[in-house]
């Protein structure tokens, strides 16, 4: 799940049916996959995959049945390093270092 197309898609309130495809920007950090909502808490797909804990990704042509994990603490720091590195070209790079975009992150697990 390290390809650089993601779209993630929460499911709907039946628990089995993915979401609205929304594609989303993810890096690694020590193995794990690692996503943040642009629009923050005022992201849909973020307050769909909160509310239900588990979802659909589509990366490398793959279709993953996921589990999502919100993450605080130090982590956050090598997460923006990850960004930062990957995305250092991006003029959409600075807000997903923000403390907005930092407090919605994801991390992204096979179920």
């Amino acid at each position: 799940m390290t390809g650089d197309e993601h779209h993630i898609s929460p499911y709907r309130d039946d628990g089995t049916t993915p979401g609205t495809p929304t594609w989303i920007w993810s890096v690694v950090v020590n193995g794990d996959v690692y996503v943040r909502a642009y629009h923050g808490t005022a992201s849909r797909w973020h307050r769909a995959a909160m509310k239900r804990g588990a979802g659909r990704v589509r990366a490398g042509g793959l279709d993953l049945d996921v589990s999502f994990t919100p993450v605080e603490g130090e982590i956050n720091e090598r997460i923006d390093q990850a960004y930062s590195d990957k995305y250092a070209d991006s003029p959409y790079l600075p807000p997903m270092l923000s403390e907005r975009t930092r407090a919605v992150t994801v991390r992204v697990d096979p179920r």
